[in-house]
């Protein structure tokens, strides 16, 4: 017997297994209930993300300035990833241009810089407008439609950009840039509510408005650059939509 324990050992077989499942941790559980009567606690209010889209509004609707939006953003924590980034990432550019980029949420770069499109697709989205005229020094300003980082980078949630939906509405209106370029596909699901693929709209122009605006804006999409390093092939394209962008903003003239 002590020989087929030794043999079971050598092989791996660490534990006895019988042909019934275990809950190892029901019955800890148990022992501990017995032991100690229960502690009923008032169960804590639960602030859905539709009341936190609620708040930001009121908050939003109260700004009369970008310096008054910008401050309400800095100060707001009623998202979980204020807690994770190190900067609130609010804008670039300059706030009196004509064009207004939008993308979609800060990088690990932006995040340690506190400026939107400063990384490596920064600098090729800077690259590519560049050569239809647009700068970010003179001529045209950029933002995101989540002012901090998730967590590894991943993608914003849907939660987290309908709490922060109203800003951006807020922030729009306030710039009321007469074109709007939205730089990816969470841009393009976030600010026109559209279920449709970027590679399905970009290149043509929509009618965009928001519960702030008297007047609708031109707004189109381009692919967002860390797609276009991870899809090289996708950067002619992306380049037939940079002049088609050039065409319209001369077509209607649009201060460069």
């Amino acid at each position: 017997m002590i020989e087929a324990l030794k043999t079971l050992s050598e092989f791996g077989a660490d534990e006895a297994i019988e042909e019934k499942t275990i809950n190892r941790y029901e019955s800890k559980k148990k022992k501990q209930d017995a032991k100690s009567p229960v502690k009923k606690s008032s169960p804590k209010p639960i602030q859905s993300p539709l009341n936190t889209a609620h708040d930001t509004l009121k908050q939003a609707q109260s700004c009369k300035s970008r310096e008054e939006l910008q401050k309400a953003i800095e100060d707001f924590k009623g998202i979980s990833i204020t807690k994770t980034a190190t900067n609130t990432v609010f804008c670039d550019g300059q706030p009196d241009a004509e064009i207004m980029l939008i993308g979609e949420a800060p990088g690990a770069e932006e995040d340690a810089k506190g400026i939107p499109f400063c990384g490596a697709s920064g600098k090729l989205l800077d690259n590519m407008i560049s050569h239809i005229g647009l700068l970010r020094e003179k001529n045209f300003y950029i933002t995101n439609t989540l002012f901090w980082r998730p967590p590894g980078n991943r993608r914003p949630t849907p939660e987290e950009l309908a709490i922060c939906k109203p800003f951006v509405e807020k922030h729009i209106a306030l710039i009321k840039p007469k074109l709007i370029i939205l730089v990816g596909g969470t841009a393009v699901t976030s600010v026109l509510d559209s279920k449709q693929t970027i590679t399905k709209i970009r290149g043509q122009f929509f009618d965009y408005t928001n519960q702030f605006l008297d007047d609708s804006i031109k707004t189109t999409a381009i692919f967002h650059p860390s797609y276009l390093l991870r899809s090289p092939g996708q950067k002619k394209n992306a380049w037939y939509d940079c002049l088609t962008i050039r065409k319209h903003i001369r077509d209607n003239n649009i201060t460069l």
